[in-house]
């Protein structure tokens, strides 16, 4: 059975991609810590991130590396967070989020009903972002 998350790489769940490469995608998440938090995810189906290969997380962590530096270009944020749970969804997943304190990494603390004009309007300013970092090959349409 599918994950969830291949269900949105497949495109029956609706998500708001901001990357998009042969290996993973990035989407935003519905329960964002703070606007723009990212999830980098692998297309395919690794439980985890221990059960990864060398090749696969190096690559997850080079696309988590260039969201995080659109997202502190494009939201002005001091830094980006990067956190690898794996408790939500059992498809492995690398949130990447702007962070002004160490606060901002407790989930306890997620929006979980978040205006979609919101999420539409982070979404964007990430792709934006990517552009002018000179990744637009890997934002989709």
């Amino acid at each position: 059975m599918s994950t969830l998350f291949s269900r949105i790489i497949e495109g029956e769940i609706p998500g708001r991609f901001i990357w998009r490469d042969e290996c993973c995608v990035a989407f935003l998440t519905i329960a964002p810590l703070r606007p723009g938090h990212t999830l980098v995810v692998p297309r395919a189906e690794v439980d985890e991130w221990t059960d990864a290969d060398d090749e696969l997380m190096a690559h997850l962590m080079v696309v988590a590396r260039r969201i995080g530096a659109a997202q502190k270009a494009g939201f002005d944020a001091p830094r980006a967070g990067l956190v690898v749970a794996g408790f939500e969804v059992a498809h492995l997943h690398v949130h990447v989020f702007p962070t002004w304190t160490i606060d901002d990494f407790n989930f306890d603390g997620a929006d979980h009903n978040p205006d979609p004009a919101d999420l539409d309007a982070a979404a964007s300013t990430l792709r934006e972002a990517l552009r002018t970092a000179g990744h637009t090959n890997q934002i989709p349409g």
